[in-house]
């Protein structure tokens, strides 16, 4: 079993290593002056080696068209699908295009000479791909015409000219020779530049106060793609910059000794999506199915409630303010002597509550759900020198994790200087005081401390 995986592996490899070779002699020479042998010098291996993977030259390049253009469409699909809005839909699209066709040079190369060539045999199937390929840009444009975000525009007039924009910039940086670190700079410049051309609001200041502004959104990947999403579309360049990363609790020991015996506990508190999200899935895990209807449910924040609901758990409290402070004031109105409070929670989180709440004569057991960890290097390295390259306006920081891992990440010892003619915003008065402790101004905090609390409070700051 394991001899025959080797050797399919190795089998593989051997028919990558042929399409790598083929790909670059078509890309240089014309269909008629490439040969078999050619493609078998260039591997060092037997010409009659090459044959046992294709029969004829023309299976071999039509296998690099066809295998390329079906990659390229299927991972076209996948990123646009999980995108929220046509915003990041037409983001996603523009930059893994251009950054396949980088990847993949050579394809690119015979893919411009084939559809270029008015006299071309481009045959049905890679056709039939380019015609996908095309449509899926073209649904990207009528849903953003749908959601009032795109201006109306000849569908077929766009596609074509945006697909020609971006293959354009790829002929030219090809030919330069432009370094992997320029590309990354190059595919956001390409992407501003189309969402120009589609954009609807980009001479109505109204519509779009947060034009000409560059804001860094420094929470983790899912959570950014939301908060991105609402920035981006009140005209800012929204630029991730992950400094946490969700991962599982060291142990489920405390979590699974409270939760197998669900009926003692009278209060479950919720302080983060998270938390609700972790909570259901270890839950799913022991096949546990708790009844709530004997227990008063809290979730701090309506985003926190929102993710109860999908995961089928009744809210029945909400504080007004999505805060400790706003916790202990919602609950002190309740009798909650000798009271079983459970808390799920991060690993990291802080004590105020749980104080709070057993001074009002509560039974606390708070254990961690989740924990957050630092993301390693290799995973941000983009981000890092999309970071580098630019110029922002403003950081975004929503807990005092996002801004002591920054600071981690980046190496940065002092911080006052680093930040010194930035805009600071912080989502709630422990993240400010976190933040202020290290002599860095905070310039925006919002009344509600929830991230819309906070956009809402950032597009008040910079129209006025």
């Amino acid at each position: 079993m394991i001899a025959t995986k080797k050797r399919e592996t190795k089998k593989k490899i051997k028919r990558e290593r042929i399409l790598e070779a083929a790909a670059d002699l078509f890309s240089r020479k014309s269909y008629h002056e490439v040969m078999m042998e050619d493609v078998a010098k260039m591997i060092s291996v037997a010409k009659g080696t090459v044959y046992n993977y294709f029969s004829s030259k023309e299976e071999l390049y039509f296998s690099i068209m066809s295998m390329r253009m079906e990659i390229l469409l299927n991972s076209l699909t996948e990123k646009i699908h999980n995108e929220n809005n046509s915003i990041d839909a037409l983001k996603s699209f523009t930059i893994h295009l251009y950054m396949f066709m980088m990847k993949y040079k050579n394809f690119f190369l015979m893919y411009r000479k084939e559809s270029l060539n008015a006299e071309n045999d481009f045959c049905d199937e890679l056709k039939d791909h380019e015609a996908k390929i095309k449509e899926l840009l073209a649904g990207i444009i009528q849903r953003g015409v749908e959601e009032n975000i795109f201006r109306k525009i000849d569908d077929e007039f766009a596609v074509n000219s945006i697909i020609g924009s971006i293959y354009g910039t790829l002929q030219r940086n090809i030919e330069r020779q432009i370094p992997d670190d320029q590309n990354v700079v190059e595919r956001e410049k390409l992407y501003e530049f189309i969402l120009h051309a589609l954009y609807s609001g980009f001479k109505n200041k109204t519509v779009l106060p947060l034009k000409n502004k560059t804001i860094v959104i420094t929470r983790t990947i899912e959570q950014s793609k939301e908060s991105s999403s609402a920035l981006t579309r009140l005209g800012a360049k929204v630029i991730v910059f992950p400094t946490l990363e969700i991962v599982p609790p060291s142990s489920w020991t405390e979590f699974d000794h409270i939760i197998l015996k669900p009926d003692k506990i009278d209060f479950i508190i919720f302080t983060s999506a998270h938390a609700v999200k972790m909570f259901g899935k270890r839950c799913e895990e022991l096949n546990i199915k708790i009844d709530f209807t004997k227990k008063k449910i809290v979730a701090v924040g309506n985003k926190t409630s929102s993710v109860c609901k999908d995961h089928n758990i009744p809210v029945h409290i909400i504080p007004d303010k999505f805060s400790a402070e706003g916790v202990i004031e919602k609950l002190s109105k309740y009798p909650l002597k000798d009271k079983f409070v459970f808390i799920p929670r991060s690993a990291i989180g802080r004590e105020e509550l749980p104080r709070g709440l057993k001074d009002l004569g509560a039974i606390i057991n708070s254990v961690p759900v989740y924990n957050v960890s630092l993301p390693t290097k290799e995973h941000i390295t983009e981000n890092i020198e999309v970071l580098k390259k630019s110029s922002p306006d403003l950081f975004i920081f929503t807990s005092p994790s996002t801004f002591e891992n920054f600071l981690q990440i980046l190496n940065i010892v002092n911080p006052a200087e680093y930040f010194k003619g930035y805009d600071i915003a912080a989502i709630g008065p422990t993240t400010k005081t976190s933040i202020e402790n290290s002599r860095v101004k905070v310039n925006i905090m919002p009344d509600e401390y929830t991230i819309n609390g906070l956009i809402k409070k950032i597009t008040w700051y910079y129209k006025s």
